[in-house]
């Protein structure tokens, strides 16, 4: 029974986050009534105990984060520079691999800090106007975004500013850049199966006579671009070069400056306790806070005029983004540990536990956590702050080093994750004009060649004992 109320929990969740109702408000819920099923006597301690402290915990590491990202995101925006670079981009590699230089795109945009959601807005007027031209089926746009910004560069790529990322550094005390070697392979895996799919795709439909337009009307087309003045391709880079590599230096550097553990006193007045953290959990996420000012600070000043112009209204709007992006995220990570701390999670947590490879059970958790919650964040903050003990017990007993457990568990989270009720998955498909039966067949195909690359970065491991 106790196993029961926590699916009906968790099923309860998945279902109003894919009819559109907010997990800000049904978090507690489904959570709480979980509780009460369990021992109503429980439902204000875990709530005011748990779940808020839980939530709030979240926040204060990570909502800097977003917030940052979205302002640099926005930024890149109004200044025209993703502009240029998706027009330099498919300049270089020519309109007749529209899906590669999409991907490319993509690539560069989240892999400099973007968000994930910005890239929808910013790539698909190109991405329609060189389908177009390529008469390539419209509905294949969202699987050539998704392969391009929700894959290899979230989660995959060593150095990633993405939150799925990040998010191990503080469970596992790695940093970013964990586990490069195994994270170049998975990537280089999921490049090659993805555009092999999708190019697959896209030559059974040129057999079968089906051009851009496909049989559906065409909704929610963006105008042509009538090539306003944009900045030099090498100009609108450099604010995502600026993050990748300052992001990289303040790894290295933080633990110099700041030691093993951080320690000062709150007040001038009175005896308080002294605050200490640990720079080994903290120093990731300090890293990308500081690279990420870096790159708002370095398009503020290449792009002085436009940027002005737009901030006050920009920055609301990305303001507004970051708060719904990191209460949804905090949300599901109090809903998972209280989940967690019910007698039914114990089961789930049994039944995972019972896998007898550590990397295998850790993988399959996290995976099946993300597709659970439709988020690649969430699921992986609900599997860490559960098991993450039981991880690191395990990988140390059979000699795993922490980079690897970083890396599994971030690639594991941007598998399953992109069900039909994932936020990017409705964000793309809302934005394309396109729906569910028109195109997620490609994101899905995606979504699976992800998670195999998974298996395949562990595979590599073992086989290799690279990291």
């Amino acid at each position: 029974m106790s196993f029961l109320i926590v699916l009906a929990a968790l099923c309860f969740l998945m279902f109003v986050a894919y009819r559109g109702y907010s997990v800000i408000l049904f978090a507690p819920v489904a959570a709480l009534a979980a509780v009460v099923l369990t021992d109503p006597a429980l439902v204000q301690p875990m709530f005011t105990g748990l779940f808020m402290d839980k939530m709030v915990g979240f926040l204060k590491l990570y909502f800097p984060v977003f917030v940052l990202g979205a302002i640099f995101g926005k930024l890149i925006e109004i200044s025209g520079f993703s502009k240029s670079i998706v027009s330099a981009t498919i300049k270089l590699v020519g309109a007749q691999r529209a899906m590669l230089s999409i991907v490319i795109v993509c690539g560069l945009l989240t892999y400099g800090g973007v968000s994930l959601f910005v890239v929808v807005f910013a790539v698909y007027p190109f991405a329609a106007e060189l389908f177009r031209q390529s008469n390539i089926p419209k509905r294949l746009i969202p699987g050539t975004i998704a392969l391009g910004a929700f894959t290899f560069t979230m989660d995959a790529l060593p150095g990633s500013p993405q939150i799925q990322n990040i998010i191990p550094t503080s469970f596992f005390g790695t940093t970013s850049w964990a586990a490069p070697t195994l994270g170049v392979a998975g990537t280089v895996f999921i490049l090659i199966l993805g555009l092999s799919y999708l190019e697959w795709r896209r030559r059974a439909a040129l057999k079968a006579g089906e051009g851009y337009a496909g049989s559906d009307p065409l909704l929610n087309e963006p105008e042509a671009f009538r090539g306003e003045k944009l900045a030099h391709p090498a100009i609108a880079l450099l604010p995502l070069v600026l993050v990748g590599v300052s992001n990289y230096l303040f790894t290295v550097w933080m633990p110099g400056w700041y030691g093993t553990v951080t320690e000062f006193i709150p007040a001038v007045i009175g005896n308080p306790a002294p605050v200490v953290q640990e720079t080994s959990k903290l120093g990731a996420i300090w890293a990308v806070q500081a690279a990420l000012l870096v790159g708002i600070l370095s398009v503020i000043a290449l792009a002085w005029a436009p940027v002005v112009a737009a901030f006050a209204e920009g920055t609301k709007s990305a303001i507004g983004g970051a708060m719904l992006a990191s209460m949804n995220t905090a949300s599901e990570y109090g809903f998972g540990a209280v989940i967690a701390a019910l007698p039914g999670f114990l089961v789930v947590a049994n039944a995972l536990g019972s896998i007898p490879n550590p990397l295998i059970n850790e993988a399959i958790s996290v995976t099946a956590m993300a597709g659970i919650t439709g988020s690649a964040s969430g699921g992986m903050s609900i599997a860490l702050a559960a098991m993450a003990d039981s991880f690191i017990a395990n990988a140390q007993a059979a000699g795993i080093p922490m980079d690897v457990l970083h890396r599994v568990a971030a690639m594991a989270s941007g598998g399953m994750d992109t069900l039909p009720h994932n936020g990017a998955v409705i964000t793309v498909l809302a934005v394309t004009g396109l729906t569910h039966r028109q195109s997620y067949k490609d994101i899905f195909a995606i979504t699976v060649i992800k998670t195999l690359a998974v298996f395949f970065i562990i595979g590599v491991y073992y086989a290799t004992g690279l990291v």
